[in-house]
């Protein structure tokens, strides 16, 4: 797993990022005026700045006010929160990567659970008590998190939701909305958000920037391309394939890589389908995304055993199954923050061409 850490080492490293993460903290709370934040891709959150007072708006019920004094007077309607926040529980991997790239475990007191998670510093800190587990939605231990002591908890509105018991602590809770976006980009400029929240607004910018123009540059490069071959993805499961919508941001990422996904036209996020009628869209794809937790190594044999029926597809027959296991790889506690280097895998795939020889995929491969 080190060559996982080692590519966000180095990501840091080139943009200039690994500055004193401290002293800036310190160097924003003296001077606000530094820390100015803009939003371009996300469209979850938005932030309105004055003298004393940040105005951050979370979708479009929550309304959040950042203060650096407890003695600032702040909009009706808003809830205040003195920053940078010191303490807070993360509810989900995509939460936790914001925290990652910022250099930020340290603000990080509870998450809730470990499977599927990689990082040694995380790690870590939970097995010497520094990080608790409280529990999964639906079923969260409030004795932890009330030990925990955090500032304010970063939820993520979802099926199951259960933050009914944490709401009567008192503790403010925080939605993070990345897993809504639908564009790569907009989802990693969550980083902006927690930037906001823990006095690191000016690293979370930079930090940003460089997966901002890494992507864009490599996009550019791949939109030149003069063959586009077309993409599916999913995989049975309980009688349905999930697939991805085409406005899903995974979606924009193989239109981004140079490639055409099978439901491009489509205006949802994801929906269950049918294989008869997920096969009629995906049997003549030239390649087949799949990411799956499977316990060994993943192989056509185990692709064809869960579902005699893979068989009928092109990718299958020609070997074109791109692979990702969990079990295996950082991908949902990372890759959220780096959609550069999940776009690069789908160009390496796509039109290895378009990189250098000696690339080695972070994420996704072709099966073998």
């Amino acid at each position: 797993m080190k060559q996982f850490w080692s590519i966000l080492v180095m990501a840091l490293m080139l943009c200039g990022c690994a500055a004193d993460a401290g002293k800036q903290a310190d160097d924003q709370h003296q001077n606000r005026s530094m820390a100015k934040v803009t939003v371009k891709y996300a469209t979850g959150f938005t932030v309105r700045d004055s003298a004393d007072v940040r105005l951050v708006d979370v979708g479009n019920k929550d309304h959040f006010a950042l203060v650096h004094s407890e003695d600032v007077s702040v909009p009706s309607g808003y809830v205040k929160v003195k920053v940078p926040i010191e303490r807070t529980i993360c509810m989900t991997a995509l939460q936790l990567s914001n925290f990652t790239i910022l250099d930020a475990h340290d603000v990080v007191r509870g998450i809730t659970g470990t499977k599927n998670l990689f990082n040694e510093d995380v790690l870590a800190r939970v097995k010497d008590g520094r990080i608790v587990k409280i529990g999964m939605e639906g079923d969260f231990d409030t004795e932890l998190v009330m030990a925990a002591n955090p500032d304010v908890i970063f939820i993520s509105p979802s099926k199951r939701g259960g933050y009914e018991a944490i709401k009567e602590t008192g503790i403010t809770l925080v939605p993070h909305l990345g897993y809504k976006e639908l564009d790569p980009l907009g989802q990693a400029e969550w980083i902006k958000f927690i930037g906001m929240f823990i006095g690191k607004e000016e690293m979370a910018d930079e930090v940003f920037t460089c997966i901002e123009r890494r992507y864009n540059d490599l996009k550019d490069l791949a939109q030149k391309v003069k063959h586009r071959p077309t993409v599916t993805s999913g995989e049975m499961h309980y009688g349905n394939w999930h697939a991805v919508g085409g406005k899903n941001y995974l979606a924009q990422i193989f239109r981004d890589a140079g490639a055409d996904y099978v439901i491009n036209d489509d205006e949802t996020s994801g929906e269950d389908l049918e294989f008869e009628k997920m096969y009629a869209l995906s049997a003549n794809a030239d390649y087949w995304r799949i990411l799956n937790s499977y316990p060994g190594d993943f192989s056509y044999e185990a692709l064809k055993a869960s579902e005699p029926r893979n068989e009928l597809l092109k990718a299958f027959k020609e070997k074109k199954v791109i692979y990702c296991n969990m079990k295996k790889s950082p991908y949902y506690e990372i890759s959220p923050v780096m959609p550069d280097v999940l776009l690069k895998d789908f160009v390496a795939i796509f039109h290895p061409e378009l990189v250098e020889k000696e690339y080695r995929p972070t994420f996704y491969r072709l099966l073998k």
